[in-house]
């Protein structure tokens, strides 16, 4: 995507509005209209067509901000969860899984929000901040974590300095994740 391809007048017209929208001349510049505005009030007996202009024109260009900011709004969006989606596709220890979650339902969302719940409660039982695990490989190296401390609390303590099975097990255990799809893959 080294070319960049034509935008349409709308495109055009709206990045433009919405970046002009967002500066401090176009603040200054409602600003001096509301103060100019104000100050006339006394040359129009302060009257309904004077109250009327000033309630027409906010009223009109709040109607039209709020689909311009809402574009904008789509269009930062969803590269921002393009630009996610990529960090996610390009880490082998992330789940592939996550891609693409905001098509999700709610109730989806709010079911792996309680299953991430679970996996912060599983971190914090390792006493260390740094260990991160997917979702597809939490709960077994957890439930692999907690059989070697059974066995090693249940052991003699000749016993427990002896590597046995499980503890060569963990250690080869590597999480089976889903291959990272390349960058010249369609």
């Amino acid at each position: 995507m080294s070319r960049k391809k034509e935008l349409s007048f709308f495109e055009k017209f709206s990045n433009t509005i919405t970046s002009w929208a967002g500066s401090s001349y176009a603040f200054t510049g409602a600003f001096l209209v509301i103060l100019a505005w104000a100050a006339t009030g006394p040359f129009f007996n302060f009257s309904e067509t004077w109250q009327l202009a000033i309630n027409t024109g906010t009223t009109i260009i709040t109607f039209l901000m709020v689909f311009l900011i809402q574009k904008s709004q789509n269009k930062d969006g969803k590269a921002i969860q393009l630009k996610l989606n990529e960090l996610i596709a390009a880490d082998e220890r992330a789940s592939n899984r996550m891609v693409d979650l905001e098509d999700m339902t709610e109730e989806e969302l709010d079911k792996l929000h309680k299953f991430y719940e679970k996996l912060s409660d599983l971190a914090e039982m390792e006493n260390d901040i740094h260990t991160s695990h997917s979702i597809d490989a939490a709960e077994k190296i957890n439930s692999i974590k907690q059989a070697r401390t059974k066995a090693f609390t249940n052991s003699k303590p000749s016993e427990s300095l002896k590597p046995n099975a499980l503890t060569k097990l963990t250690r080869s255990v590597k999480p089976k994740l889903k291959p990272s799809p390349t960058k010249n893959a369609k």
